[in-house]
C-alpha cells in the first residue's frame, strides 16, 4: 500500500510538473527572450513580508536592485524601492500550448520592478522564464525521439518475434549494429556534417530523428521476447485454428501483452533522450540562441568566471535532479508491477 501510494505521489508530482511546462507563459512573468541589460547575472531576488523598518505587509514583495559600486555585477537591494507581488497580471503575450492566446501571468510585479526568481544571465534574461520555455524545448525531445524509439523497436520487435527465421536473424543482427554505436559520438557526427545555419524548427527535429533512430534496438529486443512467448499461448493457437490473419493475431492476442513492457521503457527512454539534448545544446550542437533549451541555460557554466561567481546558474541543473529521479522511480514501480502481474 505504501508503495502504491508513494508511486502514485510521484506520479501525479510529475504530471504536475509537465503541466507547469506546457503552460510556461502563465507561469513565467516575462518573455523568454525579454533582456534587461541592466541586471546581467543578477541574483535571485528575495520575497520579504517585513520591511526594513520591521513592519509585516499581508502582500508579498520585493526590493528593487541597485549595482553595488564594490564590484562588477553586483547588487543591493534598494529599501526604499518595493515592489508588491500580484497575482493573475497581464503581461507579454504568449499561446498556451502554443495554440491559445493569453496575457495573463501567474504573478508579476509593477514597472520598474523585476522580480527574478531564479536570477538572471548575462543577458539580464529571467532564467526562471527561460527554464520553464526550456522545459518545452527539452521534454518533447524526450517524448517525441521516446516515441520513435518505441515505435520501430515494436514494429521491429514484433516482425521478429512473431515471424522468426530469416527475418529474425535480420531484424536483430541489425539491432546488434544499434546497439554497438557510441550514439553520442553519431550524434556528433550527423549534426557537425549538416549545415551551421538550419532553421531552429529544422535543428529540433533532426535531433529528435537521430536521437530516436538510434535507441529502437533495446525495446525492440524486450518486445520480441514477450511476443516470441505470447505467440505460443494456446489461445493464440485456437485463434491461428479458426483461420485468424496474421494481422489480426498480431493486434488483437499478441500486442497487447507488449503494452507494459512499451510504458515502462517510455518512462526509461525519455529522461534518457532529455539528457542527449541537453547535452548536444550544451555543446552547441542543439536548439541555438534565443530559444531556451535546458542545455543552452547550462551552457553558461562552460566560463570559469560564472562557476565561481554566480551559484544561481546552478539551480536550472539541480531542478533537472528530481525530474529525473521521478522518472526513474516511476519506471521502477512500473517494472515491479509488471513481475508481480505478469500478462
Amino acid at each position: 500500500m505504501k508503495n502504491r501510494r508513494a508511486f502514485w505521489v510521484v506520479l501525479t508530482l510529475l504530471a504536475s510538473f509537465h503541466a507547469v511546462i506546457v503552460c510556461a507563459g502563465f507561469f513565467s512573468p516575462y518573455s523568454y527572450s525579454a533582456q534587461n541589460r541592466d541586471f546581467p547575472f543578477a541574483p535571485p531576488s528575495r520575497i520579504h513580508f517585513f520591511d526594513s523598518r520591521g513592519d509585516f505587509h499581508i502582500r508579498p514583495f520585493v526590493y528593487g536592485w541597485a549595482a553595488s559600486s564594490e564590484s562588477f555585477n553586483s547588487y543591493a537591494a534598494d529599501p526604499n524601492a518595493v515592489y508588491p507581488i500580484h497575482f493573475l497580471v497581464s503581461g507579454p503575450a504568449y499561446r498556451v500550448a502554443g495554440f491559445i492566446p493569453s496575457r495573463i501571468h501567474l504573478f508579476g510585479v509593477a514597472e520598474p520592478g523585476r522580480i527574478f526568481l531564479m536570477g538572471t544571465d548575462g543577458f539580464g534574461r529571467d532564467q526562471l522564464t527561460r527554464f520553464l520555455y526550456g522545459g518545452q524545448i527539452s521534454l518533447a525531445a524526450g517524448l517525441i525521439a521516446a516515441a520513435c524509439s518505441l515505435l520501430l523497436g515494436l514494429v521491429v520487435g514484433s516482425l521478429a518475434g512473431f515471424y522468426g527465421g530469416w527475418i529474425d536473424d535480420a531484424l536483430m543482427r541489425g539491432g546488434d549494429i544499434f546497439m554497438a554505436l557510441p550514439w553520442l559520438y553519431l550524434l556528433f557526427a550527423v549534426r557537425t556534417a549538416l549545415p551551421l545555419h538550419m532553421a531552429q524548427w529544422q535543428v529540433f527535429f533532426l535531433l529528435v530523428g537521430v536521437i530516436g533512430l538510434i535507441g529502437w534496438a533495446r525495446p525492440a529486443r524486450l518486445i520480441r521476447g514477450v511476443v516470441l512467448s505470447a505467440k505460443e499461448r494456446n489461445f493464440v493457437r485456437a485463434a491461428r485454428g479458426f483461420g485468424a490473419s496474421d494481422f489480426y493475431l498480431l493486434r488483437r492476442h499478441v500486442l497487447p501483452h507488449t503494452y507494459s513492457v512499451i510504458l515502462t521503457q517510455m518512462t526509461l527512454l525519455i529522461p534518457q533522450y532529455i539528457l542527449a539534448e541537453v547535452t548536444l545544446t550544451f555543446l552547441g550542437l542543439g536548439v541555438g540562441q534565443p530559444m531556451p533549451s535546458w542545455g543552452s541555460l547550462l551552457s553558461a557554466l562552460q566560463h570559469y568566471y560564472v562557476l565561481v561567481s554566480y551559484w544561481w546558474m546552478f539551480l536550472p541543473a539541480i531542478l533537472m535532479v528530481p525530474i529525473f529521479l521521478a522518472y526513474s522511480q516511476v519506471a521502477d514501480a512500473l517494472q515491479e508491477r509488471s513481475r508481480s502481474f505478469p500478462l
